[in-house]
């Protein structure tokens, strides 16, 4: 037997509904941040070493962050299909 539920809600809600703390304010501090320090960046290396600087989880927001920027610019590139690893 197979059952689906789907619960259709924003981010706010489920956060409220799990009991999970409202770090909205805390992340736009965070993006600001690293969009104020990505701002002249002219390499993928120098936008590497800042990321690791800012990221607040260190190592694993770093892969994170290397994650989402390599998504992005394949996105970019038109390489945007997943494949499957």
């Amino acid at each position: 037997m197979k059952i689906t539920i789907e619960v259709d809600c924003t981010p706010e809600e489920a956060r409220s509904f799990l009991g999970l703390p409202d770090v909205s304010a805390a992340n736009s501090v965070y993006v600001e941040n690293i969009t104020k320090a990505m701002k002249g960046v002219s390499n993928p290396a120098q936008m590497a070493e800042y990321a690791q600087a800012l990221a607040p989880m260190g190592q694993v927001g770093l892969k994170l962050f290397q994650s989402f920027v390599e998504g992005g610019m394949k996105a970019a590139s038109g390489g945007g299909a997943k494949s499957s690893d």
